[in-house]
């Protein structure tokens, strides 16, 4: 693999607790031009819209086409538009999208009830993650589970977390992640303070009206309208979230805190950047995914220019591969199983050892 991390025996990883990084968060947000935290209402409302137009497009396509041969490539963009729509969202559940509160509420609400995303207990856990990335005990999704835990998994949750992954998003807002509880739909979730009661009951009802509505069109149109228009996008979607989010945090090389050895800056920087080729502008180069862990307020289009700026600082601490996003996904899935039980700083290994 072509990639800028080092192995677990070389240096910088070799150092296991109490770890300095050579550069503080401040370094890394001085290097970085002051334009790029800046969002640009127009611009952000530009994507959007670009993304909303062509998915009424492709849709009109496979209205008039209404042919099984398109379809399965039906399926395939709209689920590719649904999984860009998603990132205009996560713009806006971190307030990237714009200066305004409401508007980026508003956005980001027309961009995730459409595709079942509940925008504000997303928004909210997504947050916990950001604020743990890396950490064992506190981040929120994918992160490692010991070696001790692996063993005594049911076969059932086994077969779901690391061999169905690409499938999990839907149960993960349901019940989150192994070892830890809660729904993304209920206020009282451990997710959740009692401030954010009403945010999380207003995107559960538009969560439920959306569900209702796809309900009461699959009764006046049938099923099969369903897995034509609506079901086969949303699977291809939820494979996108779930490769996506599981290759930004998984990699044989890069490091797992424990205890007081976790800091938000190791964390920030543990994540990984990838190549998606053509589809990276399409998914709004969330691929450049380092720049975005350390400044989550960062819009996605100045992401790029972000990490330019922030690389020569990194210096070997930036993770980035170039090797194809299949060959990265053989990897993670056959490398990426648990950590040790023991450690304050550990990497991923695998049963197949």
């Amino acid at each position: 693999m072509q990639t800028s991390t080092v192995n677990a025996e070389n240096t910088p990883h070799a150092v296991s607790s109490e770890e300095q990084l050579p550069f503080t968060l401040g370094d890394l947000k001085a290097a970085i031009p002051a334009e790029c935290f800046q969002p640009q209402v127009g611009k952000s409302l530009f994507f959007f819209a670009r993304d909303i137009l062509i998915i009424a497009g492709l849709y009109a396509v496979a209205y008039y086409l209404d042919s099984w041969l398109f379809f399965p490539i039906f399926w395939v963009m709209q689920g590719t538009m649904f999984w860009a729509l998603f990132v205009v969202g996560h713009d806006c559940g971190h307030q990237s999208f714009s200066r305004y509160k409401w508007l980026n509420d508003l956005i980001g609400h027309l961009s995730h009830t459409p595709i079942l995303v509940p925008y504000h207990g997303w928004r909210i856990s997504h947050r916990t993650h950001h604020k743990n990335t890396g950490s064992l005990e506190n981040d929120e999704s994918w992160y490692p589970i010991s070696e001790s835990a692996y063993k005594e998994m049911p076969l059932v949750q086994k077969i779901g977390r690391h061999y169905l992954f690409l499938l999990a998003y839907p149960i993960y807002l349901f019940q989150r992640s192994p070892g830890k509880t809660g729904s993304h739909f209920l206020p009282s979730s451990p997710l959740f303070k009692p401030s954010e009661k009403w945010d999380v009951i207003t995107s559960t009802v538009l969560w439920t009206s959306m569900v209702g509505l796809l309900a009461f069109l699959t009764y006046e149109w049938g099923f099969m309208w369903l897995i034509k228009y609506y079901a086969g996008p949303y699977i291809v979607f939820v494979i996108w979230l779930d490769l996506v989010t599981f290759l930004h945090h998984t990699e044989p090389d890069v490091a797992w805190y424990r205890g007081d050895e976790w800091t938000f800056l190791k964390g920030a920087i543990s994540s990984v950047d990838r190549d998606y080729g053509f589809i990276n502008h399409i998914h709004h180069d969330i691929g450049t995914h380092v720049a975005h862990h350390i400044f989550l307020n960062i819009p996605h289009y100045n992401l790029k220019k972000a990490t330019e700026a922030i690389k020569p600082v990194l210096g070997e601490y930036f993770h980035k591969t170039d090797e194809p996003i299949l060959t990265s996904l053989w990897n993670s899935y056959r490398k990426c199983h648990f950590v040790p039980d023991e450690g304050s700083k550990v990497y991923y290994t695998s049963h197949l050892k």
